[in-house]
Parts: C-alpha cells; structure tokens; sequence
C-alpha cells in the first residue's frame, strides 16, 4: 500500500482523480509548534480582583509593589495571566550601569535629586509581578504579554529585575536588554553574618532551619533574633512603600522560617536587570488592548504596525 491509499482511504492501487482527494499534505522545511488558542487571547487592563486571582501561584505572593497597575491576559471571559506594574527605585546600581547618565556624581545637590527623582518617575516603570495559570504555562504567553504590556503602559522605559531570567528568556525574547548581573548590595556583610552566626551553608535553607531548631531554647531565642535584627537593619524594603508604618512589627512577628527566606533573598539575590526601551511612548494612538498576537506584527523593538489591527 502505498502513502497517499493510507492518506486518502483509497483501496490499494485504486486510480485517483482530483475529487477523491479529500485530504491536503504541506510538508514544511522549518516547522514549529503553535497553540491555536493564542489567536483568541487578549492583552488589557486589568484591576486586583485579577491578581487576587493568581497571586497564589507567584512566589512573592505576600506584598504588591508602590503605585501597582494590572494587567491582564483575557481568555474568553476568564482571566488567565496578570503582570503588575509598578514605580521604580530611585536609587539602583543595575540601572546606573545601564543609563550611566542618571548616576549620582560627586557633587549633588538639591536640584539635581529633584531632577533625577521627576525624571526617573516619569519616564521608567518596572515589571514587577507576573503569573500565569499553570494550565497555560510553557506555550509562549510571558514574552508576547511583557512586550506588549511595555508598550501599552506608555512609558519611555520599563525594567525588570528577575532571578528567573537566568534560566528563562522570556525577558530578551520580549525585547529587554539584561546588564551583568551583580551581587546583592549586601552580600559581603550578609556572609559574615551567617558565618558568625549558623554553622550551615547560608545558602542551604533547611540546614540552617534545622540547625535553629535543635539548639536549646536559649541559644535558639538569640539566633531568631540576631537574624530578625540584621535583616530589618538592612532591609530598605521593610522601610519603605506599604511596610514603612509597620515594618518593624511585621519582621518582629517573622517565623523561623521567614525570616531564614527572608535573610537569603537579601544576601544571596542577584536577580538580573533588563531594560526596554518601548518604541512606542508618546504615541496617542494606541489602544487600550490587543491581541496577544498583535506581538508578532513587528519585530520586539520596532514601533506597533496598528494597521493589522483593523485588518
């Protein structure tokens, strides 16, 4: 029997004219997986209720960034990935090596913090949370949502500071340019903490819980407490934002096992620092949603072709 009688359902040697044909064959020099549901997926505004919908999924689930926006990815009438975007840092050692311009000099005075402070606040804005349903994870949501999602919100740049991007790149596949990636600002003082402190690995979570565990009640006591006070001493993010008012109050009510969490992310965190830079700030024209396939219409970098839109 020969392909095209498996193909077709013809009997075997049976003579073919073109209306029995019932089946088309495409053989593709380069072929790739698509998810045909792509086509149906919608970029748009969102509100909380959306990230309070998938916020269990994210694993910096507790706290949201200053000044939050959602946004949202639309299946139908159910909502199926959020990314949160958020006000910048003012002061960040990734980005001065990335836009050496806005670097602190050696001289600076009261205007110039108030010009870096106006101008980063109006022209930067940061990916700060990002989740997906675990139904729709693996089928190439993240980048096409992050790049149009940069657009959309209007601003000259966005940044991204990810731990994720090491090993995912979902950030340069959306268009965003990493720098080195650099040790946590705290990293060297934060050693010789856990060196003087715990006998683990400080990078070995479970020694060091295990380890705080089986001293006895006293030692135990001071080590929950020498780590609550480090971490609270050089934590910029307890002071700052949502936890300024009580920030001292919530590290003080911290488990062993949050704090432990708590003292790695401030020590042992080098997340990588992606900038992008959006082609289309300024623009009025631009809609106030899209299709997640409008991603493709152009190159990442090059400006919306919004003709395809009405098309």
């Amino acid at each position: 029997m020969e392909l095209r009688d498996i193909i077709t359902g013809s009997a075997p040697g049976a003579r073919l004219s073109e209306s029995d044909a019932t089946t088309h064959v495409e053989r593709r020099r380069a072929p790739s997986a698509r998810f045909a549901l792509l086509d149906d997926m919608i970029v748009e505004r969102g509100a909380k209720v959306d990230w309070d919908l998938l916020h269990n999924l994210h694993y910096k689930a507790e706290n949201l960034p200053m000044g939050p926006k959602f946004w949202r990815l639309r299946l139908g009438d159910r909502t199926i990935a959020v990314l949160v975007i958020g006000l910048p840092k003012l002061m960040l050692r990734e980005r001065h090596v990335a836009l050496s311009k806005i670097k602190p000099g050696g001289k600076e005075t009261w205007f110039t913090n108030r010009y870096r402070t106006d101008w980063i606040n109006d022209n930067i804005r940061v990916v700060s949370r990002f989740v997906t349903d675990t139904q729709f994870r693996g089928v190439g949501i993240g980048y096409r949502m992050m790049n149009l999602v940069a657009r959309l919100e209007g601003r000259r740049l966005i940044e991204i500071q990810s731990s994720m991007s090491k090993f995912n790149q979902f950030g340069p596949k959306a268009g965003f340019t990493f720098v080195r990636p650099q040790n946590a600002s705290k990293y060297d003082i934060g050693l010789r903490f856990f060196r003087s402190t715990f006998a683990a690995n400080p990078a070995d979570s479970e020694l060091i819980i295990q380890e705080i565990e089986s001293a006895d009640a006293p030692v135990r006591e001071r080590m929950i407490q020498a780590g609550r006070e480090f971490y609270y001493r050089h934590s910029a993010l307890e002071k700052t934002g949502n936890n300024r008012e009580k920030g001292a109050e919530r590290v003080a009510k911290m488990d062993i096992h949050s704090i432990v969490k708590a003292l790695q992310q401030l020590v042992l965190a080098s997340p990588m620092y992606g900038l992008y830079m959006n082609p289309d700030a300024g623009r009025e024209s631009l809609p106030q949603s899209l299709p997640l396939t409008a991603f493709g219409w152009q190159k990442p970098y090059e400006p919306l072709d919004l003709t395809r839109l009405d098309a």
